[in-house]
């Protein structure tokens, strides 16, 4: 039964003195949506505490357009600290939204950002608070219609029993269309099961609820989903792609938050979509087709989101920031109207293979701080493999550039336990750092006093859906913590720090990542067992996680382990991003024998199948800065 929408905050203030951080739940920011009157009301919830969803992009590009949209409002919500859930729970204070205090089970549409795997039990804990049915099949007529969208559609198996639909790829246009279909579906008084009906008649949106799941002979043992007969499901949900992307809004994120926050900065997209290839990463699959902002509107943006902000950084983001073909150019013009502000323009990541001398002295324009690159591996024949395209030249190269433009700190991101690695390659990791602060020392002098150093970060990988690699097996727990001391022992100097991730967590992630709707049983015997806040180190428990695997009957490491033949029906082949299976079976078997394959972007097609599919095609703006 739906709540009635009324400002609660009178029950939540008592709380704010007996908790961390109660900041946390004070609405009313700067930048933030004030007319919340409707009288269609949607609630956006990113499924953890607010200093990390706050300044999720994603999050901020749809309350925008719905804000935009005239008798339509939209709220934030994000998950309270663990000590903030036990006292409304103790107080009988449901979950609210930010702006008006009102519960979250009295709007009309709740929307949850799928960030990440390890946070489906903060879902859960999420609806519980609300005191919103966490089953879709078990709500009320009235009750909210609950939606997700995000990076981590690509397998919602696992979590896909608790919403009613989900939204593939871009959600700028969906959202609307989503919320628009459940007003006026509700205005003629349709059944909810009707409602479901038309959400599902929407290019990009899926309707779990309307797909039955096989298990066979051809599937794996998790089965594959198939519309119910009768329903008018598609086979295949296609997801949605914006075409014109400098139509969208460049400044979507203008609300600044009382408290510090993870990304504490403004951050202007420049850049959707990813062609380099490379065969572990999903987001460089779903994303595609490459479409570029316009260089006059990021400068624009980005100078008046400043303005209105107060921000001292401005971050460009994008999943590979100096592929923009105006990057150079952007830096320079940002960093020549900016001098002497004491304003910084970063960039997240920088490609070993991009960043020229240029862009180096580009970055950061007199602040030198640390600069991040990511090899992925440690040697030429596992980076052909995962197709990095990326040389030893290129890393020394990329070094150079930077200790000589006056950086001291280098970041090196690496994978663990990727498809045909062996000891040898695990070794290089260390012989790669080495390297590159011996070309520190080299241009800057050795001592302490010279400040230069290099840090390795090594994740484990973790299969993942719609990716050339989505059929491997991840590597074991046992397997991962020994070659993870192979690299220590590897690493002698002082001057090379080395940080890795707990092999636990993600074996969890790969468990998560390849099981089917099944999966589910799992998530919630490990929300009933006590699993919150699973990303947070100091709150995973590996021992939880286990224990609700024998409770379902699922051994963890026996699921993350299993390799899948390329013939099998997969759990996650009835949604698609537009790129075709038979590319990635392609570039597996190009994986397999060392081949490399070219960014369609700088030479010809590589036949992944998006553009035909989706009648959209790159948008690059014009010829690449020094190329």
């Amino acid at each position: 039964m739906r709540l009635p929408r009324q400002d609660l905050y009178h029950r939540i203030e008592p709380l704010l003195a007996r908790v961390e951080k109660p900041t946390r739940y004070l609405d009313h920011e700067w930048g933030a949506c004030e007319d919340q009157e409707g009288p269609f009301h949607a609630c956006l919830i990113y499924p953890d505490v607010y200093e990390v969803g706050q300044p999720n992009l994603g999050l901020a590009i749809l309350y925008r357009c719905l804000n935009a949209q005239e008798g339509m409002s939209c709220e934030r919500s994000y998950l309270p600290w663990v000590d903030m859930s036990a006292l409304m729970r103790e107080s009988g204070v449901p979950l609210l939204s930010l702006e008006s205090s009102a519960p979250v089970a009295s709007f009309d549409v709740v929307g949850f950002t799928l960030a990440h795997e390890m946070a489906c039990t903060n879902i859960v804990e999420a609806l519980d608070l609300a005191g919103v049915a966490v089953r879709a099949a078990e709500r009320d007529e009235d009750d909210p219609v609950v939606i997700a969208g995000g990076p981590s559609v690509w397998n919602c198996e696992p979590v896909s029993p608790m919403f009613d639909a989900i939204i593939l790829g871009d959600g700028e246009d969906a959202i609307v269309e989503v919320c628009a279909c459940v007003r006026d579906c509700r205005a003629r008084g349709l059944a909810r099961r009707e409602l479901l009906l038309e959400l599902s008649r929407i290019p990009g949106v899926y309707v779990p609820s309307l797909y039955d799941v096989v298990v066979d002979e051809g599937s794996t043992r998790w089965g594959y989903a198939v519309p119910k007969p009768g329903s008018g499901a598609p086979q295949v949900v296609t997801k949605r792609c914006v075409a014109d992307f400098a139509a969208t809004d460049p400044l979507p994120q203008t609300i600044v938050p009382y408290m510090g926050i993870v990304q504490d900065r403004l951050a202007v997209e420049v850049l959707r979509g990813c062609a380099r290839g490379c065969r572990f990463c999903q987001a460089g699959m779903t994303y595609r087709p490459v479409r570029e902002r316009p260089r006059a509107q990021v400068v624009e943006a980005a100078e008046r989101g400043l303005a209105m902000t107060g921000y001292d950084e401005v971050s460009l983001t994008s999943l590979s920031t100096t592929d923009h073909s105006g990057c150079a150019a952007i830096l320079h013009q940002l960093n020549a109207d900016l001098a002497g502000s004491g304003v910084r323009v970063s960039i997240p990541s920088q490609r070993l293979d991009s960043f020229g001398v240029e862009m180096a002295a580009e970055v950061g324009g007199t602040r030198r701080g640390g600069l991040t690159f990511a090899p992925e591996a440690g040697s030429q024949r596992l980076r052909d493999v995962i197709n990095k395209n990326v040389s030893e030249e290129d890393i020394e190269l990329a070094a150079r550039n930077a200790f000589e433009a006056g950086w001291r700190r280098m970041k090196l991101y690496f994978m663990m336990g990727l498809p045909t690695e062996t000891d040898e390659d695990v070794v290089g990791i260390a012989s790669v750092a080495q390297r590159v602060l011996d070309i520190g020392r080299e241009v800057v002098g050795r001592g302490y006093k010279s400040g230069v150093s290099v840090s390795i970060s090594v994740a484990v990988f973790v299969p993942k859906a719609h990716t050339p690699f989505q059929w491997s097996a991840q590597l074991g727990r046992d397997e991962v913590i020994r070659r993870q001391r192979l690299l220590l022992a590897s690493t002698h100097d002082r001057d090379i720090k080395v940080s890795y991730h707990d092999a636990d967590v993600s074996l969890v992630e790969a468990v998560l990542s390849k099981m089917g709707r099944a999966g589910f049983d799992l998530v919630m015997a490990a929300w009933r067992h006590g699993c919150r806040f699973d990303a947070w180190t100091d709150q995973f428990d590996f021992q939880r996680w286990l224990d609700a695997g024998r409770e379902v009957g699922v051994s963890l490491e026996g699921v993350a382990s299993a390799p899948m033949s390329l013939d099998q029906r997969l759990p996650w082949d009835h949604t698609s991003p537009a790129v075709s299976k038979g590319f990635l079976k392609r570039e597996w078997r190009r994986a397999a024998a060392g081949v490399t394959t070219a960014d369609c972007t700088m030479e010809s097609c590589t036949g992944c199948g998006v553009c035909p599919t989706l009648a959209v095609s790159n948008r690059i703006e014009g010829v690449r800065d020094g190329k």
